[in-house]
């Protein structure tokens, strides 16, 4: 199977960053928009280095050519590996220095081990940097990703937030419909995406206005963007529109947010079509492209945040390992005999989870996915428990077929 290094931080299997030793100097980061704290100490504790430093590329090489040409090889840490910690890291590697990421849940734990309950550059920086030298378990390395899944990962993660600004706008939207006509509403909410709705909501944004406008007007306006519901879904907009005869306190107010929602909702939907067509081109230059979207439920996007978030696997030592960093392991909880049994896991990758909670559900439609989930029905589970439990069972596949290069096979057809 072609070797992917991913973008991501890691480090979950037992060997630790700096297990093969040689580090001189461990320089803690705490990154900041304009300027970073640096803090560097010896393996013996002692503080070489204490300042702020501008975020800019000639200060911070100069910093680190001196450490390099003073002590030796020198451990870069960070609390944030993207955004305004990328080009330290960047130039980190390009001036010859190892770099690692201290999760920031990590550090703010170990924080509460140091005296004092300051929150400053200063002590954060301090604290990155000597856990680096103390708990190099605590660390997570970082490897430079290829430019695919450089590339993908700044479209997933713009799409995500695209994401969250497409629900954002169907539930005002359908607030403001529900407040005016709930009877429009619950004709046209659940049909939001469909660009012949929004092209009506865009062009009339009240009940009067879509009734003047007339059916043959509408039909004509519709008939474009769905050819084969257009006179169907005019008839029942009106079946709609008949169902309430008062005129509702706000509705004219209504008519100038409405189209604005609608064309702000077009556009965003739009947009994420443009990004879908891209993640699906960038897949396809991918070599692990088919093995992941060969398991039913995997589509474009799904695989990106695989790929994004997981890589080719070989960070993960087992199936458990990843289960557990997606958040989809139970935790047990014991306390005496009044606390006792598993619970969902509160941790992880929010987003893989997410992404595997998605793919869990859209595999229902596959048979030995169905009789697995209705199989924890009956064992007393809620629909929410079954779909993550079928996400957990899923993830075993997944890392199988990562670890031998597989395609997915049904278990069906493996017997047979």
């Amino acid at each position: 199977m072609p070797q992917v290094r991913p973008g991501r931080a890691q480090n979950y299997g037992s060997k630790s960053v700096t297990d093969d030793g040689g580090i001189d100097v461990y320089l803690g980061l705490d990154v900041g928009k304009g300027e970073h704290h640096a803090t560097a100490l010896t393996p013996a504790g002692k503080r070489v280095l204490d300042k702020r430093l501008p975020n800019t590329e000639p200060k911070l090489r100069e910093v680190f050519a001196k450490l390099r040409s003073k002590h030796g090889t020198v451990l870069v840490v960070v609390d944030q590996p993207a955004s305004i910690g990328a080009l330290p890291l960047a130039v980190a590697r390009d001036a010859g220095c190892r770099v690692a990421y201290l999760p920031g849940l990590t550090m703010r734990r170990i924080a509460d081990l140091y005296p004092g309950e300051a929150k400053t550059d200063a002590r954060d920086a301090q604290v990155i940097a000597d856990a680096a030298r103390t708990m190099p378990h605590t660390l997570r390395a970082l490897e430079l990703a290829d430019e695919t899944v450089a590339e993908l990962e700044m479209i997933v993660g713009f799409d995500d937030d695209l994401a969250t600004e497409s629900t954002r706008t169907k539930n005002r939207l359908r607030g403001v419909l529900t407040q005016i006509h709930p009877s429009l509403e619950k004709l046209l909410g659940p049909r939001l995406d469909h660009p012949a709705v929004l092209t009506l909501l865009e062009r009339f944004g009240s009940p009067a206005q879509i009734r003047k406008a007339g059916r043959r007007r509408l039909v004509t306006l519709l008939r474009p963007k769905a050819p084969r519901m257009a006179e169907r879904l005019v008839d029942d907009i009106f079946d709609a529109l008949d169902e309430q005869t008062v005129v509702v306190p706000g509705t004219d107010a209504a008519a100038l947010i409405v189209p604005s929602l609608a064309a702000s909702l077009a556009s965003v939907l739009d947009q994420r079509k443009l990004l879908a067509a891209r993640i699906e081109e960038l897949l396809e230059a991918h070599p692990l492209s088919q093995v992941l979207t060969s398991m039913p439920g995997i589509g474009a996007r799904t695989a990106a945040r695989i790929l994004i978030d997981v890589g080719d696997g070989t960070a993960f030592p087992t199936a458990g390992h990843l289960a557990a960093y997606a958040g989809l392991a139970p935790v047990t909880r014991s306390s005496g005999s009044s606390i006792r049994g598993e619970h969902p896991s509160q941790r992880g990758n929010k987003q893989l989870k997410r992404a595997f909670y998605l793919a869990a559900f859209a595999s229902l439609s596959q048979p030995e996915s169905r009789a697995y989930y209705d199989r924890k029905r009956r064992e007393g589970k809620h629909h929410v428990a079954a779909l993550i439990a079928l996400a957990r069972r899923r993830t075993d596949v997944l890392f199988a077929m990562l670890r031998d290069g597989t395609f997915y096979e049904s278990p069906t057809t493996t017997a047979a």
